[in-house]
């Protein structure tokens, strides 16, 4: 993968694969660190990179990895994680029904959480889930199922973002 080939993978996925990893770990400032460090990593592994399947799911899967190794950290240390060096950026507020999801995805077993993101918004197929997260298809298939639950239940209409349910 020359240089303007991994340019224009990066411009083609970063924003879907960091929305992605926020949706897995409820913070986005933290996504986009990680994704960005993913790529980093992408760069240095652009031959083994460009000979993979899919490599939007290496990135992804790195990204996450990489969230996870840095919130284990953080927890160890019990403090936050240095915010100082990075440079403030403004995003557009996100909108109330977002905010419920990811609130409530948050309160989700992490298995759950990882399979529902993967394939309703990666859009992966629950073959590729499994492949990804390392278990039986039957098992993706069981949490989609219970996180689906679960989620209607944490949105249901005593929230307000249940479309078209009405109270008894």
């Amino acid at each position: 993968m020359d240089e303007r080939e991994f340019d224009d993978f990066y411009t083609a996925s970063f924003q879907k694969i960091t929305g992605q990893v926020y949706a897995m770990i409820g913070d986005r400032d933290e996504a986009q660190e990680c994704v960005q460090e993913a790529f980093v990593r992408a760069w240095a592994h652009r031959r083994k990179l460009e000979r993979a399947e899919h490599p939007e799911a290496w990135v992804r899967t790195t990204a996450y990895r990489l969230a996870v190794s840095r919130w284990r950290r953080t927890t160890r240390s019990r403090r936050p994680a240095d915010r100082a060096l990075g440079a403030r950026t403004e995003t557009a507020a996100p909108s109330e029904a977002h905010v419920a999801l990811v609130a409530a995805l948050k309160q989700l077993p992490e298995a759950q959480r990882q399979a529902l993101v993967l394939h309703h918004i990666a859009d992966l197929p629950v073959h590729a889930v499994a492949q990804e997260t390392g278990v039986p298809e039957g098992t993706v298939k069981a949490r989609l199922s219970r996180g689906r639950a679960a989620l209607a239940a944490l949105l249901s209409d005593d929230t307000g973002y249940e479309k078209g349910a009405s109270r008894a």
